[in-house]
């Protein structure tokens, strides 16, 4: 008996090919798009950086007369400028990496995805990267947004930085990399506890919680431990007068230590995704 194929409906390309990364990412990116809670929390994430780095460095400018000497000989016009960004921003955009992949997981949306494209690592990567690129063009464009602004605001002290200031553009771009590796962490925890409150939590106790802890140690086992935390990459990539503290890296140095933890939580989050069931 022969055995014949129904053709393929009208209009409708033939199916061929692999299923790829592109696909992948495009198919992500208009996830990430298209949910209403991406606008409000980099729209939260903009407004925050912007709004308390130029209401810090207008008080400044608006006082500067009346600080000492001293403060004003040591007074860091960059890290004023970015640490609204730098300490609120890496909050905000944790809770959207951490939605990132636990919503699907709430919704029960992931089974579509992983039917729709079974091959796991592929799909874990296409998120990881699609949240990394929104995470990093929005955070840099705010950086350099506040940056200039802060700077304007600051003109009246004549102790404003520009882009040419040593460490000055250093900073900038390295608050917008630690801001989307605190994102990453939330992502890569929300994967590996599917839940976005407690990837929330958890990030916040890494980021928040144990620095003041170890704070509370003897000074050389603070001192030895505070290189490692994974917090002291936003400090030591922001300051740009005086020393970043001998105890420490350096600015790239604590970065790199940061994203040290984020690619093995993210390996861990890509077994785990693997393996589970969805």
């Amino acid at each position: 008996m022969a055995v014949t194929t129904a053709p393929a409906p009208a209009g409708l390309p033939a199916v061929s090919g692999r299923a790829g990364i592109g696909g992948v990412l495009r198919s992500e990116f208009t996830k990430i798009r298209s949910v209403r809670s991406t606008y409000w929390t980099l729209v939260a994430l903009v407004v925050t950086g912007i709004g308390i780095g130029a209401l810090v460095t207008g008080l400044v400018g608006a006082h500067w007369n009346t600080m000492s000497a001293s403060n004003q000989a040591t007074f860091d016009p960059t890290s004023t400028s970015l640490a609204g960004i730098g300490f609120l921003g890496q909050l905000i955009i944790v809770v959207l990496g951490a939605m990132v992949i636990t919503s699907e997981y709430s919704t029960g949306m992931i089974r579509t995805s992983l039917i729709v494209m079974p091959r796991r690592p592929v799909v874990y990567a296409a998120k990881a990267l699609v949240f990394t690129g929104v995470a990093f063009v929005v955070s840099l464009v705010t950086c350099f947004v506040v940056f200039f602004l802060g700077q304007a605001l600051l003109s009246g002290t004549h102790h404003a930085a520009s882009l040419s200031t040593p460490f000055a553009l250093r900073a900038i771009v390295g608050v917008a990399v630690y801001v989307t590796l605190c994102g990453l962490l939330g992502f890569t925890l929300g994967s590996i506890l599917r839940q976005t409150a407690g990837a929330i939590t958890a990030v916040i106790g890494v980021l928040f919680v144990l620095p003041i802890i170890v704070h509370f140690l003897p000074t050389s086992v603070e001192n030895g431990m505070q290189r490692w935390l994974p917090s002291s990459a936003g400090s030591a990539i922001s300051t740009t007068v005086g020393s970043q503290g001998a105890h420490l890296f350096g600015g790239w140095g604590e970065i790199f230590v940061l994203c040290a933890y984020v690619i093995v939580l993210l390996g861990i989050g890509s077994f785990m995704f693997k393996t589970r069931d969805a």
